[in-house]
């Protein structure tokens, strides 16, 4: 059962990660009605990724692997849930923006966002995906059994 909870926290890893590509992607061109409707789409798929990642790593931390007693005893596992925690917040300033455009969109109509908020939601994203590269090399030294604190 390890197995599988370990490959369902992959697959949910990989989706979001690829959902915050796609939605680089999407924002470095430009903005149309298809494109924005992407995005929420995208997004959405990014918000549900990023949950399942967390409760099935909750899961895992809980009831299979080392056990809670291994995870809550190391550094590195600390790190990696607060970095998650860190660039996860600031996501929900793309997602709230993406959302403002519901109805807009729904009418065929192009949305519009501020060049100022346009950055600011690109920078989010790169800075998400760098905390992914954190988490990755957190999970890589917890793999190998660095960070026992005591």
């Amino acid at each position: 059962m390890s197995a599988y909870f370990a490959f369902f926290h992959h697959i949910a890893a990989f989706a979001l990660m690829t959902a915050l590509a796609l939605e680089l992607v999407l924002l470095n061109g430009e903005l149309s009605v298809l494109r924005a409707k992407q995005l929420m789409r995208v997004d959405l798929i990014y918000g549900t990724a990023a949950g399942l990642v967390l409760l099935i790593g909750l899961l895992r931390v809980f009831y299979f692997e080392k056990g809670s007693f291994y995870y809550f005893h190391n550094f590195y596992f600390h790190l990696k849930l607060g970095v998650f925690l860190l660039v996860g917040l600031p996501s929900i300033i793309p997602t709230m923006e993406f959302l403002s455009w519901r109805k807009i969109a729904a009418k065929g109509e192009l949305p519009v966002i501020a060049p100022k908020k346009l950055k600011l939601i690109k920078l989010i994203i790169h800075l998400e995906l760098l905390g992914i590269v954190v988490i990755l090399f957190c999970a890589a030294q917890m793999a190998k059994g660095a960070g026992v604190i005591g």
